[in-house]
């Protein structure tokens, strides 16, 4: 019964927001707290979740978002976007930029989380759209599958790393396999499905709010500038990540690290950085460059409700234990207990839209089938690591985030993004089984 009342719910969601035209917060507030009552939360409980839900999301993405997106202003406004695309177009030709996309988003992906990675790199890609006319997707897709194959297989993100602690897996190892791994999956699925036909003709119009006026070459910030401003984030990441290793967590110089490390105060290091930079030092005002990140911050002030949104109905799902309720049922399978983790994760995924709550999940449903020592730890990783990404959908904050940013229909997201998501998940599973053949 549950499942079916969770296959109704979504349902509902695309009724109101696709044929009735409800705004997808509304919509997703309406789905969410019907489908805490008919799933048996108590009635006392169901607000509290939808606020927890709103609040656990939000809590951890609107100050990255929303500094991302002013630093994203000022990268564009400034010229700092398009002498970057002007340098990649030069170096990498107009033909082969999406490899260069790729990469950037490969190497950017490693040490950032996912909507981190996609604030910054996101100006990049509206820009090379603009200006070189290249389609939206063409270069997106390889952005959006290098961010996502690093988000759920790679060391340090989140899940990966709890699910390495979980099954006493080796960190060394599940890094190397994944990123054996994560090369193919994002060649596969990054520029080479966003030359398939249908999205190079898919008709797409980015947000133009992330998209400075062109500027004459003189009047474009220097490349080192440019680049610095642009990606100051990464560098600071990367640098306070591998200088925190050489710390004992007992030393006291670990906790600064880890304050000063924490991506919502390199966001904000990061943007005062590009307001001097790029703005003051360029002969702007203080105000007119604060009246362009109250532009930004007015943009995306509906992809913050609509990802709320989401939060609100993925912790009804989750508080109402259908998750547990799945992963009990599907554990009696028999199978190759690796297709068994990545099937649990999958469906999770499909049902909550979290791909850490599917990956966290899945994991502690299959730990009993590790500890008879017949399957490869770091693969066990790697498998449900895959599975939790595929078929991202109307409960899924990363749906509406590239939905919304690069202002796509239902239909498109669903043609694009959806789809990207599902091939990543294939091939990881089709990659993990190979490597455990081999291995």
């Amino acid at each position: 019964m549950a499942f079916i009342i969770i296959g109704l719910s979504i349902l509902l969601l695309v009724i109101l927001i696709v044929w009735v035209k409800v705004e997808p917060f509304i919509a997703f507030l309406i789905a969410s707290l019907l489908a805490g009552l008919f799933l048996g939360i108590p009635l006392e409980n169901i607000a509290g979740a939808v606020q927890k839900g709103i609040g656990d999301l939000l809590g951890s993405l609107v100050i990255v978002i929303t500094l991302g997106a002013m630093l994203g202003k000022i990268v564009a406004d400034s010229g700092a976007a398009q002498k970057i695309a002007a340098f990649l177009m030069k170096a990498f030709g107009k033909k082969q930029l999406h490899w260069a996309i790729a990469l950037t988003s490969f190497v950017v992906g490693i040490p950032l989380f996912f909507n981190v990675g996609f604030v910054l790199l996101v100006p990049l890609v509206f820009t090379v759209t603009y200006q070189f006319r290249i389609p939206a997707m063409t270069v997106g897709i390889p952005m959006l599958a290098a961010l996502s194959v690093t988000h759920g297989l790679l060391p340090p993100h989140p899940a990966p790393v709890a699910l390495v602690a979980q099954f006493d897996a080796n960190m060394g190892l599940t890094l190397i396999y994944g990123l054996v791994l994560a090369v193919p999956m994002i060649i596969i699925a990054g520029p080479l499905l966003g030359k398939a036909p249908f999205l190079k003709k898919m008709e797409v119009k980015p947000l133009e709010i992330f998209m400075g006026s062109p500027k004459e070459d003189t009047a474009l910030p220097g490349l080192a500038n440019s680049l610095i401003s642009s990606l100051l984030p990464v560098f600071l990441l990367i640098s306070l990540s591998l200088l925190s290793l050489k710390f004992d967590p007992e030393h006291p110089g670990f906790a600064f690290l880890q304050f000063i490390g924490n991506p919502s105060v390199v966001m904000l290091v990061s943007l005062i950085w590009a307001t001097f930079s790029l703005g003051v030092t360029k002969g702007k005002s203080i105000k007119s460059i604060m009246d362009g990140y109250t532009l930004a911050v007015k943009d995306i002030a509906l992809i913050l409700l609509i990802i709320a949104g989401a939060g609100a109905f993925k912790e009804v799902l989750v508080e109402s234990g259908i998750s547990e309720e799945i992963g009990t049922m599907l554990q009696s399978w028999e199978m190759n207990p690796l297709l068994l983790g990545w099937i649990i994760a999958a469906i999770i995924r499909i049902s909550v839209g979290s791909a850490t709550v599917a990956a966290l999940t899945a994991a502690g449903i299959v730990a009993p089938l590790m500890a008879a020592g017949t399957v490869n730890p770091n693969l066990m990783v790697l498998s449900i690591g895959a599975g939790s990404l595929i078929l991202s959908h109307v409960n899924d904050g990363g749906f509406w985030l590239v939905k919304e940013y690069f202002n796509l229909s239902i239909q498109q997201t669903l043609q694009s993004w959806t789809l990207l998501e599902t091939v990543v998940a294939v091939l990881g599973l089709l990659g993990v089984l190979a490597l455990d053949f081999i291995l």
